[in-house]
Parts: C-alpha cells; structure tokens; sequence
C-alpha cells in the first residue's frame, strides 16, 4: 500500500528536522525518510513510494510491521493493565519469563529484563563482575554491543572510538573471520585453533586472574555476520571454565529466530551462563530486552541484593507482545521457515549472485541473516570502500544503496557490506524479488571496478 500526502510529508519531515535530535548522525546532513505505515515485510511513504525491508529495520522486526497478532496483544494488556512497576508481579511478565526460561539451555530459570539490548549487556556485565569478583571483561573487536558506558566500551567497532574514555576494565581481541582471517588461516578448523589460540594468550596477558566475563555475539552481527567455524564456541566456553570466567553470549541480534534458532548458539553445541536479548523477542513494538540467568549465577543473589533495575523493566506491553510472539513463532512454524528459506532460496541465490559479479568477494550467514561483501578485487580481497569510510569514500556502497531505493527495497549496509536480514515471515516470491534488486543494484560497483 502506497500514501500520496505531500503536506504530511512537508510537515513531518519540518518537525522532525526542527526538533527531532537523531542517534549517529550529524543533523544537519540527514534527511530522514517520513514513514506512514508498514505491514508483513514492507512499509511506504508519504510520497507513493513502497520499499521491501530488507533490514528488518534495525534487525529487530522479526515478525513483520504491524503483526496483528502482537497488536492484538498489546490492545487488550493497554485495556486491562497499562502499566505496572517491576518489583509487583504481573502475569505476563511471569510468563514471558518462563516461555523464555523453557527455551534457554537446562539450568537456566530465571530472566532480569532491560529495556533493551543495550541495558542488557551492562546487567549481565554487572552480574558476571559481581559473582567472579573480578571486573575486566573482554570482547572482540569486530563487535557491537550498545551505546551505554560499558556496552559501548565491549564494542569493538568504531563507534567506540569518540566515546572513550569509558569502561577502562575492557580489553578486546580478534574473533575468527575465515574471509579475512587476521591468523592467515586456510581453513575453517584452523581458524577456529588459531583464534582459540590468540583468546587463550590474551586472557594470560591480561591476566586470568582479573578477567571475570568473554562477551561474544553468537553470530557477529553489524560487523560482517560472522558465523563462527566448527568448534570455536565449545572452545572458547572450555577457555573460560580453565580460568573460571563467566561466557555472555549476546543474541540481541541473531536471537528469536534470525538463523532459526531460538537462540543463536543452539547451533553450535555450546551453553553460555549468562544470555542477553532483546529485538526479537517482540519485535520491537514495546522495548524490551533481557538477560536469561544460570541457576548457578541466579543462586548468588538469593541473599546478596542485586545492585541494578529499571523503572519498566518487564513492562506489560512489551511482555504481551513477548508471549504473542511464542504463540505466533510455534504456530506458525517460523524457525522451521527460517531455517529452509536459508538453505533453499538465500544461499543459492547468493551463491549465484557472488559468480555474476565481480565486485562480490564473499557471501555468508545463515537463516535469514546473510552479508554480502563488496570488493575491488576478488583476489587481493580489497574492499570496495576502505574501513570506516565516510563522505566520498563511501560512495560506491551508497550508490548500490540507492539503486535498491529505486527499486522498492530497503536495504542494510554496513562499511563494504550489504546485509540480507528480511521479516522472518517475508513471503517466499517477496525474498526473491529482494535478492533480484540486490543483484541488478551489484552494477554499480562492478561499474566502479570498471572505472578503476
């Protein structure tokens, strides 16, 4: 559906410009899109123009715009309880807490909600520093945990850079990347040895004895959908019960079905103690977020006060949608979906599409979470746009960008990546009709190979 309204337009896009303060953005250099409406897996604006969301916008709406089943939901909490503080019991924050507990690994009971993915990371950090006794954590570098002081600090990407100094208890390393392996592996098993390798030496130079949590996303997500090789997060788990370090696994992006799991590590044999969440588990239409506790680390606060809450943490509306989203999830079968559309439509159009073009050095992901990486040359690897590129530099992903625009869809880029992260309920003909106006947008870098 389509809206033709040239003065909402003109007002909305005047309001916003007037008052409206946007995250990561210089103001003056935005022109942000007025959206009127979305349904299933798109949404238009006020100027006839329809797009296909490619990027879930922020790879959060899983289950679509305006899912009737979560507005419902929310419809009818709003009638009978709006809002309740978090220290009095609810009944559907006590069963979206277990619905979430029945899907986690065995042992693990008890759920803290946040707000978000963000507060989720800082409370799992909090608890992880207070049970180990020890404060430094480390992450990777190719990552993205939050905007919040020690969140932002466990990132690795460059959005840390203009924050710091922040949390100084922070140390980073590198993952494994089996595209650009920064061991020089050549293969995926050695890969994973190498990086285990690299881990275990970081912990002994920092100094195991100060390191009280690993944070890893399952899948990295913003900073190349990097699904980690055969063995590496069983490895790194056996790393942190050898120096007695608590694993966080961040699923606020790839949680709730984006590789059709219920949680990303349940496809790779491992068991964190402690997981965060948000994004999925309602997509979006109430923040929400949370951490899913071990009943080891939940015991220590029996008697000890946990020092940390929020005023809407578990908010009814939000834990509405929350259980709606289980209802729809099992009726409808979506992480069996997931799972085939991944293996039956994306990877072989991916595949296709990475032979057709010469810009294309890499295609990976899983599920419904996919990057395509652009370069210069498929044999040097050399990206397409250098890294953390801006203004000029950054024009040739821009212009693929643009070309999806005018082809109707939405898409997800990321330095010299372009993400396929669709609505999980996407319909089979729209997901391919996405992947066709990827491939045709792909002209405009193998044009600027051509120039070059």
């Amino acid at each position: 559906m389509s809206i033709i309204d040239q003065n909402a337009d003109t007002r909305i896009r005047a309001e916003d410009r007037g008052h409206v303060f946007h995250s990561w953005s210089a103001q003056a250099l935005i022109d942000p899109t007025p959206v009127a409406g979305g349904s299933g897996a798109r949404f238009w604006d006020y100027a006839g123009n329809t797009y296909l969301d490619f990027s879930s916008q922020l790879v959060n709406l899983n289950l679509g715009h305006q899912h009737p089943d979560l507005v419902a939901a929310i419809q009818e909490q709003a009638g009978r309880l709006a809002t309740i503080q978090p220290s009095m019991a609810n009944d559907v924050r006590g069963e979206l807490a277990r619905l979430i507990a029945e899907v986690a690994p065995a042992g693990h009971s008890k759920v803290f909600f946040t707000n978000g993915g963000a507060d989720a990371n800082e409370n799992a950090v909090r608890m992880a520093r207070m049970v180990t006794g020890k404060r430094k954590v480390l992450s990777m570098y190719r990552s993205y945990h939050g905007n919040t002081t020690t969140a932002i600090s466990l990132t690795g990407d460059p959005r840390r850079w203009p924050n710091e100094p922040g949390d100084g208890s922070v140390a980073h390393f590198f993952g494994p990347d089996a595209y650009r392996s920064p061991f020089h592996s050549s293969s995926p098993e050695e890969e994973t040895e190498r990086a285990l390798e690299h881990l275990e030496q970081t912990i002994i130079l920092e100094g195991a004895a100060t390191i009280g949590a690993i944070i890893l996303e399952t899948v990295v997500g913003t900073n190349g959908v990097l699904v980690p090789p055969p063995g590496y997060l069983p490895g790194v788990r056996a790393l942190c019960d050898r120096y007695g370090i608590i694993y966080i696994a961040d699923e606020v992006m790839v949680g709730f079905g984006r590789i059709g799991e219920w949680f990303a590590f349940q496809a790779f044999d491992v068991v964190p103690d402690l997981i965060t969440f948000a994004k999925g588990v309602n997509s979006g239409y109430v923040p929400l977020g949370g951490v899913v506790i071990s009943d080891r680390i939940a015991a220590h606060f029996d008697t000890v006060a946990f020092p940390g809450g929020l005023t809407y943490s578990g908010h009814p509306l939000a834990c509405a949608a929350g259980v709606a989203t289980f209802d729809v999830f099992r009726r409808d079968g979506v992480l069996e979906r997931v799972r085939d559309l991944g293996e039956r439509v994306v990877a072989p159009r991916l595949q296709e599409i990475a032979a057709a073009h010469p810009s294309v050095g890499d295609v990976r992901g899983r599920g419904l979470f996919w990057a395509i990486e652009l370069v210069r040359d498929k044999d040097t690897r050399e990206p397409l746009v250098p890294f953390n590129a801006s203004g000029s530099d950054a024009a040739p992903v821009a212009a693929v960008a643009a070309a999806c625009k005018r082809a109707g869809l939405w898409p997800f880029t990321h330095f010299n990546r372009i993400h396929v992260a669709p609505p999980l309920v996407i319909e089979e003909p729209d997901l391919r009709r996405g992947l066709d106006i990827i491939d045709g947008a792909l002209d405009e870098a193998d044009a600027v190979l051509e120039e070059s």
